[in-house]
């Protein structure tokens, strides 16, 4: 177990090293300058020479890359050239509300996903599970964008239930564990689960289908096992693989919420994002695309660590 634990950490280091020289040099390929932002374009050459400076921009490229991993190894982050704030600060603040949010979307599409899926698996070519298989297919082949902007029109303008941006009254981004902050993120968790739900529902769907042609359910069930003793068996030998999946999917949410988070003027990573690129802010973009595919890294290591502990049988691979 321990071998197992040590080879998936060796394994992620590299990885974390990659993450850092794309985030780096991912955001140079953009055109543009960054001290467009705050640098008139008539500025006097000292001027912008001193920005350069300040902002370490003066040196070459290899050099500022180790300048930055290593004060992000020290938690500095740089500064953020629109705002003049610490860009750690900010993202901090912009992922705590991102990760509320996906997780709560993540839950949604686990539970739902994993009840129609299970469902479909044993009923397979009935109504359920068409019905299961088309709200799946529909879940993975949505757009985000479209279904956020459908339901804001539907319960915000129409039918004025649940109110359309932001995360709290006023536009407050602080939040409180209370029914009007709970508002405003119900629009968009619905719009985040419906993709790792439609993904789950038929992973769940397939493994359980499977499942139930395996000769040791066959053999339960000829031992006169009852339905629910045979189910958690199958689910034991589920979780796994739905374990894995919906890792990815927490992933995949905390980073690719940015179309959803601008629909709904919700203050997380995504909406953060898209003000750091159209603003060409530089350090912001770096530091926040670094605390994302950190978190991607750490997710996908959490998961293969905990999957030995639910199947022994990884743990010796």
């Amino acid at each position: 177990m321990w071998v197992y634990i040590l080879k998936r950490l060796l394994y992620a280091l590299p990885i974390a090293l990659s993450v850092t020289v794309i985030s780096f040099m991912l955001v140079y390929l953009a055109p543009g300058d960054p001290l467009n932002a705050i640098a008139p374009a008539d500025a006097p050459a000292d001027v912008i020479e001193a920005l350069k400076s300040a902002y370490g921009l003066d040196k070459p490229v290899p050099v500022q890359y180790g300048l930055w991993v290593w004060r992000a190894l020290h938690g500095d982050l740089g500064t953020s050239i629109a705002s003049g704030r610490a860009v750690l600060t900010e993202v901090m603040g912009a992922v705590s509300n991102t990760f509320m949010l996906a997780t709560i979307a993540s839950l949604i599409g686990v539970c739902v996903g994993c009840v129609l899926g299970a469902l479909a698996g044993y009923q397979r070519g009935s109504w359920i599970d068409k019905i299961a298989t088309t709200l799946s297919v529909i879940g993975v082949s949505i757009p985000h964008y479209w279904l956020g902007l459908v339901l804001t029109i539907v319960f915000s303008i129409t039918l004025g239930w649940l109110p359309a941006m932001g995360a709290g009254p006023g536009g407050s981004s602080e939040w409180l564990w209370d029914i009007e902050h709970l508002r405003f993120l119900v629009l968009p968790a619905i719009t985040l689960c419906v993709i790792p739900m439609g993904i789950i529902t038929r992973t769940v769907r397939a493994l359980v289908a499977d499942m139930l042609e395996q000769e040791f359910v066959i053999a339960l069930r000829a031992r006169g096992l009852s339905s629910m003793a045979v189910f958690k068996h199958i689910a034991k030998n589920t979780a796994p693989t739905v374990l894995a999946v919906t890792g990815l999917q927490i992933g995949y949410l905390m980073g690719g919420s940015i179309l959803v988070e601008t629909v709904f003027a919700w203050p997380g990573t995504g909406f953060l994002l898209n003000t750091a690129i159209f603003q060409r802010d530089i350090p912001l973009l770096q530091g926040t695309l670094l605390v994302l595919c950190m978190i991607f890294v750490v997710l996908n290591l959490l998961v293969d660590i905990v999957q030995p502990l639910i199947d022994p049988r990884m743990g010796r691979a």
